[in-house]
């Protein structure tokens, strides 16, 4: 039996996770969990499982979560606020932790658990891209293993690990999501509806918005570059609409390896808390005599201008990865609120990092957490102003 902890357990990866556990009860064991402010979410797997330590981030969620315990007479510690995210992260019990947080807010937990001790499996892709260094320099020293859930870093992890050979590229794939063939132009008048229609994966909100306009995938590549220690300019994104070749990696005799399977997050999480084991499938899934045609096509820059600001920002490193995630996750907040057209989630993003790089006060500050979280604040603070009225701030991407 192998015990887990999940942050994040009512989000979309932390609900296949726990379908995970339920399918090998035999194997894992579910010892602690956090959520954002779904107490009722946490409930219910109280209820399900016998849990040691449960965890809120919205303080009045865990004291309404308190009040149930306390009815049920249930023997389980509940936490408020992050630092008991914190808590559930490193819970004494728990062997490996899923650390599938909210954007930014996920580097404080992975942090927490690589120093308790823990092996990773690593959903919350903002920990590597706003404070990649930092995890790094935990990893090192705790002697712990990271294990990638996203499926693309799953599929270059899978590809990777054992091998000897230095590869020349790592290539991530994009499914282009619902707008793709589409004229720029048109994007300006899309509705959450449309953007939320992905027509490949089935995931949250906040993260089929960032596939809709690619940034996702520019932040997938800004986590292995971190991930599996890549330049920049050997890691490529291409057009693979059918979202069964996850990633691939090409050596220098021209070989490409690639790896395929079905665009289901249920296998990427299985694998990451049953590594370095196998278990049966979580679905059943067609044969490749069922398999449909593969395409794989170039990115239109043009249509996707959020991956190529990535690049730049990844290259420029230090804390303008945090100042665009910043702003990036306020712009895309004010677009699900129906504020904001969906071509100005990446401007707003280009623009709080041009005004970052005139930032002394940020520039010259040492790489810390609290410097990463003061720089997500000023993305987020920028992004506000700026929606307020955009004619004050005559700002380009980058």
């Amino acid at each position: 039996m192998r015990s887990i902890a999940i942050v994040g357990a009512t989000g979309s990866i932390g609900r296949q996770a726990v379908e995970v556990v339920r399918r090998h009860g035999d194997k894992l064991r579910l010892v602690a969990a956090a959520a954002r402010s779904n107490w009722e979410g946490l409930w219910a797997l109280l209820r399900e499982f016998p849990l040691e330590a449960v965890a809120l981030l919205d303080r009045e969620a865990a004291q309404a979560l308190q009040k149930e315990v306390w009815k049920e007479g249930l023997s389980v510690e509940v936490l408020g606020g992050p630092e008991g995210l914190e808590r559930v992260a490193g819970w004494p019990g728990a062997e490996r932790v899923l650390s599938a947080a909210w954007g930014s807010l996920g580097l404080r937990t992975t942090l927490r658990a690589l120093e308790a001790g823990k092996d990773v499996a690593l959903a919350n892709k903002e920990s590597l891209v706003v404070g990649g260094p930092l995890v790094k320099e935990a990893l090192k020293a705790s002697g712990r293993r990271l294990i990638p859930v996203d499926s693309e870093h799953t599929a270059l992890f899978q590809i990777l690990e054992g091998r000897k050979e230095e590869p020349k590229a790592l290539w991530l794939t994009a499914s282009g999501g619902p707008f793709l063939g589409r004229h720029p132009s048109s994007l300006w008048k899309v509705t959450v509806e449309e953007a939320l229609n992905h027509p490949t994966w089935r995931m949250g909100a906040r993260i089929t918005i960032d596939s809709a306009t690619l940034f996702n995938k520019g932040l997938e590549v800004m986590e292995a570059h971190h991930f599996f220690d890549m330049d920049y300019d050997r890691i490529h994104v291409v057009i693979h609409p059918q979202s069964y070749v996850h990633s691939m990696v090409e050596f220098s005799d021209g070989s490409f390896f690639a790896h395929v399977g079905m665009p289901d997050m249920r296998g990427a999480i299985q694998y990451a808390l049953s590594y370095p084991e196998r278990w049966e499938a979580p679905a059943a899934y067609p044969r490749p005599s069922e398999w449909p045609s593969f395409q794989f096509l170039p990115v239109d820059q043009e249509l996707f201008p959020a991956l190529s600001l990535c690049y730049k920002v990844g290259r420029m490193g230090h804390l303008a990865p945090a100042v665009m995630n910043g702003a990036k996750e306020e712009g895309v907040e004010a677009f699900l609120a129906g504020k904001l057209a969906l071509p100005y989630i990446a401007a707003v993003a280009g623009a709080a990092v041009k005004a970052y790089t005139r930032r002394d006060d940020l520039l010259q500050k040492p790489l810390t957490v609290e410097a990463v979280e003061e720089a997500v604040d000023f993305g987020r603070s920028f992004a506000r102003f700026w929606m307020q009225d955009r004619s004050l701030l005559k700002e380009d991407m980058l």
